[in-house]
């Protein structure tokens, strides 16, 4: 199961020529201004976000000097575009959910599944607003100072109102009707009740609690609230303070490393709102466009480099999509070869720096199974492995395109010349990226410095995104989209420490040395698993809930940390193509109007092309880790 395609559309970003924020036009001034204003909110700290690194780094090297708790202050937006960015997420609809029911049913079923998976949504977000209540009293007097004399646990109080307007948002989207939505609410209503009334042996209702919510995600909940619901489940039934939940998103989202992850994704959103996708596609048709398969080759290539910034493939194929299968058709390739190579070339880029997914799975691997790997060590991990992948895709479309030279464009040497001079400023985005990472000392003013970049190629240079019209909407849009994510990795951390405390990753270890012998059967085994998971679960909350399982036994059977987390990755990156509901099969089927059975068949050829690379990954080391090792 995969997020659904809701409305308009579920978590993957959105592209401001094909979907968006929705403007609101009919809606009272009162409610329009108040809509403005909670944007705001969101838009002022990402972007601070984005500057404080820039005038810290600025003021270092200026004046030997800087801003006095900076980082601290970062982290702690972090939190804040976290929770606001999730509820406006729930206010457009947005937010990922991990089935396609609601795209799938239809009539007074879908209504009927609606308003069940909302009502038993909205109760769980009340009570991780009451869980982080109880956690923000609990803080409060240890009367510790965050900076300038700001307490903790002011900012903390973000945690309690986010979960509330999202609890209150999931019930007025339930239904268009006042009807509906009573509905919903009453239906959250009776789900309190019973938990009130079952407190007094909350073990006897574990299994139908788990239970009613497994049929509440299969009707279409949010991702955020099975995995928050499943972790508040276990520690309310084995007697355990719910307050673990809100601690463990609090620390996860303030965690030093994590700020880079909305940074990086700000940076990307300014390329992919702008024109930089034409101008790269007109690069790569000029250099690569006369060769057999060039417009294969430039679709690989292009999507390579957008994933590699948004960290997300659905970005790549909306705001690609439109412009390449025009290319494509063109070129004389059969409309059913280019959906697949489009669908299957979303994803290539996953494992290039400075990807969201390489990032995260440290950050996860590091705090919770205690790996000895860091960002830069999976950046230099993935080049190899992101290399072969392109290669295999691009190889793929080569076979698939027309053999006759006439379909073919013609180089000159003027053209190029002219592509690549209009094209400079984006061109140079991945050595900013790759220089800072080893010029500055931390992930987080490496991302910075890359935004800010984008940011003015956007805004200055090109003119591509007007400050004051363009801007706030871009930056909204990420903030949603990270907003959505963040939701579900602190929860979903929640969920980890209580399979840590129930010393299920030990058992697993145990088990699976006991059982299985052999390295390469072990492998063999992950492959399986972990592509079913990436075609069934959303990769954030995958890194999250799965990482901290899979490294001790990784580490058990003497795998090289840096190698496990790119096998994890590309794994996951197959996972987008996995029938029947993978993500890129979805928002395929949307962005070109296919139905999904013809999506999948597509796509098939691409899946097992890229099965191959994914083996060659798996079983052939070197190819990850020769370059962590050569800059050890």
């Amino acid at each position: 199961m995969t997020p659904t395609l809701g409305d308009p559309m579920s978590g993957e970003p959105a592209v401001s020529h094909q979907v968006g924020l929705d403007p609101g036009a009919s809606l009272p001034l009162w409610l329009r201004v108040l809509r403005q204003a909670e944007n705001f909110l969101l838009i002022i700290p990402l972007t601070a976000m984005m500057l404080l690194p820039v005038i810290e780094i600025l003021l270092r090297s200026l004046f030997k000097t800087g801003i006095s708790g900076s980082s601290t202050i970062v982290q702690h937006l972090t939190l804040i575009v976290g929770m606001f960015g999730g509820a406006i997420a729930a206010r457009e609809g947005r937010l990922l959910a991990l089935s396609p029911a609601q795209t799938l049913l239809k009539g007074k079923v879908k209504t009927a599944a609606q308003i069940f998976s909302s009502g038993f949504a909205a109760a769980i977000s009340f009570f991780l607003c009451l869980a982080s209540v109880r956690y923000v009293e609990e803080v409060r007097p240890l009367g510790k100072i965050l900076v300038y004399g700001i307490p903790v646990w002011v900012i903390q109080l973000v945690l309690p109102f986010g979960f509330g307007l999202v609890a209150l948002r999931l019930v007025w989207r339930a239904s268009e009707k006042w009807g509906g939505r009573l509905l919903t609410l009453g239906l959250g209503v009776v789900v309190l009740s019973l938990v009130h009334l079952a407190s007094g042996s909350p073990e006897r209702w574990m299994i139908p609690a788990l239970v009613a919510l497994a049929l509440a995600t299969l009707l279409g909940a949010p991702v955020f609230t099975a995995l928050g619901g499943a972790a508040l489940i276990l520690f309310w039934a084995n007697g355990l303070p719910v307050e673990s939940v809100p601690l463990k998103h609090y620390s996860l989202t303030t965690n030093d490393m994590l700020p880079s992850i909305p940074i990086f994704t700000l940076a990307g959103y300014f390329l992919a709102e702008g024109g930089a996708s034409k101008r790269l596609v007109r690069v790569f048709q000029a250099l690569v466009g006369q060769f057999r398969g060039g417009p294969a080759i430039v679709t690989a290539l292009v999507c390579a480099f957008f994933t590699s910034f948004t960290g997300a493939s659905g970005v790549t194929i909306l705001a690609l999509g439109g412009v390449l299968m025009p290319v494509l058709l063109a070129a004389r390739y059969s409309e059913r070869n280019a959906l697949g190579l489009l669908t299957g070339a979303g994803s290539l880029g996953m494992l290039f720096p400075p990807c969201l997914p390489l990032i995260l799975y440290a950050i996860v691997a590091n705090n919770s199974a205690h790996a000895d790997l860091t960002i830069k060590q999976m950046f230099l991990g993935g080049i190899g492995p992101g290399i072969l992948l392109v290669i295999l895709t691009a190889w793929w479309g080569i076979r698939r395109g027309p053999k006759d030279a006439a379909a073919r464009a013609t180089f000159t040497w003027r053209e190029a010349g002219a592509a690549l001079w209009a094209a400079k400023w984006e061109m140079l985005i991945p050595v900013v990226a790759i220089v800072s990472l080893f010029s500055v000392p931390t992930t987080v003013e490496a991302a910075a410095v890359t935004a800010t970049y984008a940011l003015l190629v956007a805004t200055v240079i090109h003119r591509d995104l007007r400050p004051f019209k363009d801007l706030p909407r871009v930056i909204t849009e990420c903030g949603l989209l990270v907003g959505g994510v963040l939701l579900i990795l602190g929860v979903a951390l929640g969920f980890t420490h209580y399979l840590v405390d129930a010393q299920i990753p030990g058992q697993l270890v145990q088990w699976s040395t006991t059982t299985i012998k052999s390295k390469w059967l072990f492998l063999l085994g992950m492959n399986v698993v972990l592509i079913l998971i990436g075609g069934l679960v959303e990769i954030y909350a995958a890194i999250v809930v799965v990482v901290p399982l899979l490294v001790p036994i990784g580490v058990a059977f003497g795998l090289d940390p840096v190698h496990l987390g790119i096998i994890f990755l590309a794994n996951m990156e197959l996972g987008f193509l996995a029938p029947p509901v993978g993500l890129n099969l979805l928002l395929s089927s949307y962005r070109f109007n296919k139905p999904m059975i013809e999506v999948t068949r597509a796509v098939l050829p691409m899946l097992l092309v890229l099965l191959i690379g994914v083996l060659l990954i798996t079983y052939f080391p070197p190819l990850t880790t020769f370059l962590p090792n050569l800059f050890k």
